[in-house]
């Protein structure tokens, strides 16, 4: 192996792997914005997220940007999420990714937009419903690049604007993610991926929903007084993967993958779970996944945790050509309402 990538991975090793051991559980619940940990990909979602050694292209965004270096030449991605149906909440994404020149680097650009639905808006007098709605904005946009050295390394680094707004507040941040791949074996069957997300500024709600109108102290005449109020900032749900997958090659180019990953949340119990990937060929491809937590119970675990499934087909534009159509999709079980569904197409040039 080249000296240089024996010298990176052990470095990347001992840099992500610190996090893992800053997380603390008395910390639990002063995160927000737990939309950044919602998976908008149908591909990655079908295993459960764990596919941090072997993500690649527009997915690789959400989970380790790293990965947005292995496509061919352009993708655009599009994804729908039906999250916990029967609520009415939805998840729509776009992602696009662009390899540049020929030295192995690659932009790639994602938006990622949370729709709760309208909601009955309330006040201190009309706490029963004052006859309106409302709907919170969720958004995220993130831009990236990516690098792959001779198809072993690949390390990539995202930042992210983060925006949360209702009609008269609202609460931003900026977010990196970091990650890296490292590809080994006789048929580059060994994958191995770490990745760090959601570090980043505070986030705290400001605006004049915070504000409210007193009498002033005067006796003589009344005049009114604004009162602004300070919300309580609150940090991002930072997590750390650390992911490993191996390919068995099969007859038919086919290919059955295992994938095996941990997760360390600065805010939250740690997971680890595992999943397979069945692919004959290019053209269709099954997956399933099962991710469970430490040291928790049914009444405080994760809504998503337990079994996750997923499926793709995809079709040539042209007999031998790589440019491909691909319409994915995936459901992952939860504790209470329907499930998680997730759409996806895309379209690789």
């Amino acid at each position: 192996m080249n000296l240089k990538y024996t010298i990176l991975l052990p470095l990347c090793v001992l840099m992500f792997g610190g996090v893992a051991l800053a997380g603390n559980p008395d910390r639990q619940g002063e995160e927000g914005a737990k939309q950044l940990l919602l998976n908008p990909w149908a591909r990655s979602a079908g295993l459960h997220s764990l596919n941090t050694s072997s993500v690649s292209g527009a997915d690789a965004m959400y989970l380790n940007v790293a990965g947005l270096a292995r496509i061919n030449k352009t993708q655009l991605q599009l994804g729908h999420t039906r999250y916990l149906e029967g609520t009415g909440m939805n998840i729509n994404a776009l992602g696009f990714a662009q390899r540049v020149g020929k030295g192995g680097g690659t932009f790639g650009i994602s938006l990622v937009a949370v729709d709760l639905g309208d909601l009955e808006l309330t006040t201190e007098n009309t706490p029963e419903g004052a006859g309106g709605t409302f709907s919170p904005s969720l958004f995220n946009m993130g831009l990236s690049y990516a690098h792959i050295f001779s198809n072993r390394v690949s390390v990539g680094i995202t930042a992210k604007f983060v925006n949360e707004s209702i009609t008269n507040a609202s609460a931003r941040a900026i977010a990196l993610d970091a990650g890296v791949q490292y590809v080994t074996g006789p048929k580059d069957n060994f994958k191995f991926g770490i990745s760090l997300r959601n570090v980043g500024s505070k986030m705290q709600f400001t605006g004049e929903g915070l504000s409210t109108s007193q009498s002033g102290a005067n006796q003589t005449f009344e005049y009114p007084l604004t009162y602004y109020q300070r919300s309580a900032a609150y940090e991002l749900p930072s997590q750390l993967n650390i992911g490993a997958s191996y390919d068995w090659l099969l007859a038919a180019k086919s290919r059955l993958s295992m994938v095996v990953n941990f997760t360390s949340n600065a805010f939250s119990r740690d997971q680890v779970g595992a999943g397979l990937e069945f692919a004959l060929g290019q053209n269709f491809s099954l997956r399933a996944a099962y991710k469970t937590e430490f040291d928790t119970n049914s009444i405080e675990q994760s809504i998503d945790n337990g079994l996750s499934a997923g499926l793709s087909a995809s079709i040539p534009f042209k007999k031998g050509s790589d440019s491909r159509l691909s319409l994915d999709y995936s459901f992952r079980a939860t504790e209470v309402f329907q499930g998680i569904h997730n759409f996806g197409i895309r379209i690789d040039l």
